[in-house]
């Protein structure tokens, strides 16, 4: 099919537009991955290591989030930033900023969630030696999340290939702007309702190969933590 060729021609000979929007895609993703796992993981493994009145509420509405619907995030995080908005004073909004905001919003619940149930399951593992120890709430959940690193490695990917493949929530809040904040699956929206279909299909090949390398990556990081562990 000529479409089909003229995208992988657009690949092969490195198209600039192509590439940018790939480029600004692995940019806007990364960055909300990273952001969330930082504020995913302590909170997960707070949550697996306390006992409180309402937790197991408060782990069902974690575990809800998982999810939660990208246009409603977007709305949400639109109304934030929006000129009247309590944020609007920032002048973020159709930024690549505001992009990693609603995606990073997405992506703390699954990763937090799958934290939790990792270190969870580790701290059955290692309860009786930990207390044996004297260790204190602090050394506990630094110890299990190290020790829970390639399972974790997992969770941080799950979250990447969600942030990777949303469009709804960067649609409302990044606008879609050409050369700006134009990513891969807000780009395939536009140019297929523009006709325009190698690069909206040599954008579609693109994702799907990223899709595959995460999982790929996924599945080999749960090999190694398991060889590790024995």
């Amino acid at each position: 099919m000529p479409s089909d060729l003229n995208a992988w021609q657009l690949i092969v000979t490195g198209d600039a537009t192509l590439f940018a929007i790939v480029r600004l895609s692995l940019a806007v993703s990364l960055s909300a991955a990273l952001i969330a796992a930082v504020i995913a993981m302590p909170l997960g493994a707070l949550l697996a290591l306390t006992r409180f009145p309402g937790r197991a509420a408060l782990v069902v509405l974690l575990n809800a989030m998982m999810g939660l619907p990208p246009v409603v995030v977007g709305l949400a995080v639109y109304l934030l930033l929006s000129r009247s908005g309590p944020l609007g004073s920032m002048g973020i909004l159709f930024t690549p900023t505001a992009m990693v905001i609603a995606q990073t919003i997405l992506i703390v619940p699954i990763i937090a969630a799958l934290t939790r149930q990792t270190v969870e399951d580790l701290w059955v593992e290692y309860r009786d030696e930990l207390n044996a120890m004297d260790v204190g709430p602090v050394g506990r959940m630094a110890t299990l999340l190290w020790d829970a690193r390639y399972s974790l490695l997992t969770a941080l990917l799950a979250g990447f290939g969600r942030a990777a493949a949303e469009v709804g929530a960067v649609m409302i809040v990044g606008g879609n702007i050409d050369g700006f904040t134009r990513t891969m699956t807000t780009a395939i929206a536009l140019e297929t309702s523009k006709g325009d279909l190698p690069l909206a299909m040599g954008l579609g090949l693109v994702l799907v190969v990223l899709v595959l390398a995460i999982n790929a990556a996924a599945w080999g990081a749960r090999l190694w933590s398991e060889r590790q562990a024995g």
